[in-house]
C-alpha cells in the first residue's frame, strides 16, 4: 500500500522498541486495539442509524415533509432571500397539485 517492505518495516518495529521500551508496546497494542474496536462500533452504529433514517423516510414521507416545512419557515425568518424562495416553491407545489388533477 505505502510501498513498506520487511526491512522497513523491521526498522520502524526496532525504533518503536527503543522509543517506547518492552514494558509500553503491550500497552500501546492493547490501546490501538481499543481504539479500532471503538471505531468498528461507532462504524456500525451509524451505518444502522442511516438505515434506520432511510426505512422512517420511506414509511412516512408526509410526515418528513411537515418537519422540513416547519425547518425551511424557521430559517426563511433568519436567512434573506429563503422567503422569496419558499414562497415561489409553494407556488410550484400548489400548480403541480393542479397538473396532476
Amino acid at each position: 500500500m505505502f510501498g513498506l517492505g520487511t526491512p522497513e518495516l523491521i526498522v520502524i518495529g526496532v525504533v518503536v522498541f527503543l522509543l517506547f521500551g518492552a514494558k509500553r508496546i503491550p500497552e500501546i497494542g492493547k490501546g490501538l486495539g481499543g481504539a479500532i474496536r471503538e471505531f468498528r462500533d461507532a462504524r456500525k452504529d451509524i451505518s444502522s442509524d442511516s438505515d434506520a433514517t432511510r426505512q422512517t423516510k420511506r414509511e412516512n414521507p408526509k410526515q418528513q415533509a411537515s418537519v422540513e416545512s416547519r425547518l425551511a419557515k424557521k430559517m426563511g425568518d433568519q436567512i434573506p432571500g429563503v422567503k422569496q424562495a419558499m414562497v415561489l416553491k409553494e407556488k410550484v407545489d400548489k400548480v403541480k397539485e393542479i397538473m396532476k388533477s
